[in-house]
């Protein structure tokens, strides 16, 4: 995959706004020195993470019984 589209994504993962979530908090990730899933050279940590849920390393978890919305965001804000 020479370069990733929002489409490739698309496929892993239905809806723009939830990909849009995902990506930024894995892109965060990566910033704060976590592990790429895969190797890359020199991209950018949102590449990374647009590389990683197009072929699947990074999916979206939809269990909501961590608490309210506000709370899982604070959360992973502290990570």
């Amino acid at each position: 995959m020479a370069r990733v589209t929002v489409e490739d994504c698309l496929e892993k993962l239905n809806n723009r706004f939830a990909l849009v979530i995902l990506v930024s908090k894995r892109a965060k990730q990566l910033l704060k020195g976590v592990t790429p899933t895969l190797h890359v050279k020199n991209n950018k940590y949102v590449v990374t993470a647009l590389r990683e849920v197009a072929i699947g390393n990074i999916v979206l978890d939809t269990d909501l019984s961590s608490g309210s919305p506000e709370k899982q965001v604070e959360a992973d804000l502290n990570r």
